[in-house]
């Protein structure tokens, strides 16, 4: 990696002011001042820059609980972002493996290794994510058993060309029920209860794949993955 470059992966400093440092001889390499930004160093070089030793950050491979009221998306707006939750540096990094929408809670993945968002996201892998939902209207008797058949052969969703997925409803009271998709369109489980006539007051996401949201964590709180979950996906 180039040395310019490397300075801006690891500080604020633009490629212009990763330059003029250079220039000024405030980067040392190894204890000796480099002025060339070309000059080639990676994660066993010992880059300092004003004193203070800088290093390579990430992949970093993380499981938060996301509260109501924060966005996962990148940009700012009315809601905080989940990577104001977070206190890593060089945080703005970080992506969301699936997103959920500002309303929702549970299980974030955020990461800064794009092919892994890939094998976590793509369609083509069908990773299944599990939702606890309340419901506004009780799912009873027949109209109960067939809100089962009717999400287990796909739903048609308005605005859509093909039906969802397969997915599996599991009804723990009249209310609350537990929704298992491997898809993440727009909204899907609000627009797949609205296709039923019913309407979603609360959701949760507490799985995806095989890694459940930690009970250790509160809303808000985030940890590392282990190395077996970060290989489960």
């Amino acid at each position: 990696m180039r040395l310019d470059k490397f300075l801006g992966e690891t500080t604020e400093l633009t490629r212009s002011l990763a330059k003029k440092a250079l220039h000024r001889e405030e980067v040392l390499v190894g204890g000796v001042p480099i002025k060339n930004p070309a000059v080639q160093v990676d994660e066993h070089s010992v880059v300092t820059w004003q004193g203070q030793r800088l290093e390579l950050v990430g992949p970093r491979y993380l499981m938060l609980y996301k509260p109501a009221g924060v966005e996962c998306t990148g940009r700012r707006g009315r809601y905080p972002l989940v990577t104001d939750l977070i206190d890593l540096p060089k945080v703005e990094r970080l992506k969301v493996a699936g997103r959920l929408d500002v309303d929702t809670t549970g299980l974030v993945l955020l990461t800064d290794d794009g092919q892994w968002i890939h094998r976590v996201t793509s369609p083509r892998k069908q990773c299944p994510k599990l939702y606890e939902a309340t419901l506004a209207e009780p799912l009873e008797g027949a109209a109960a058993q067939r809100a089962i058949e009717m999400f287990s052969q796909g739903l048609q969703l308005e605005g859509e060309e093909k039906p969802t997925r397969p997915a599996i409803l599991e009804l723990s009271t009249p209310c609350q029920v537990r929704l298992t998709i491997e898809e993440g369109k727009y909204h899907q489980v609000k627009r797949m209860f609205a296709a039923i006539g019913n309407r979603v007051e609360r959701l949760h996401r507490s799985a995806i794949g095989g890694l459940t949201l930690d009970p250790a964590l509160a809303p808000g709180e985030c940890r590392t993955l282990t190395r077996e979950e970060i290989a489960s996906f």
